[in-house]
């Protein structure tokens, strides 16, 4: 499964994310701090999605209502949905 996200509300303009049996196997952001999302893309390749959700669900960059770490949960929310 795959799936092209468009961020809101974050300096990343999208997410690539592909899983298989409900764990990550390649994650990608297309804009935003790149050193921080570039490792966090790395870290959750391995972890299952319900993991990274877990995690990750709320997270806010500074005044935002939201970060690239909550915008990925959005992403893979909709990835659980196809």
């Amino acid at each position: 499964m795959q799936t092209i996200y468009k961020t809101t509300g974050t300096c990343s303009q999208y997410i690539e994310v592909e899983a298989q049996d409900g764990v990550v196997t390649r994650c990608h952001f297309h804009g935003g701090c790149d050193g921080n999302t570039k490792g966090l893309a790395q870290l959750v390749v391995g972890m299952s999605i319900d993991d990274i959700i877990r995690r990750l669900d709320g997270i806010r960059c500074g005044m935002r209502p939201t970060s690239c770490p909550d915008q990925l949960c959005r992403a893979l929310e909709q990835l659980k949905k196809q």
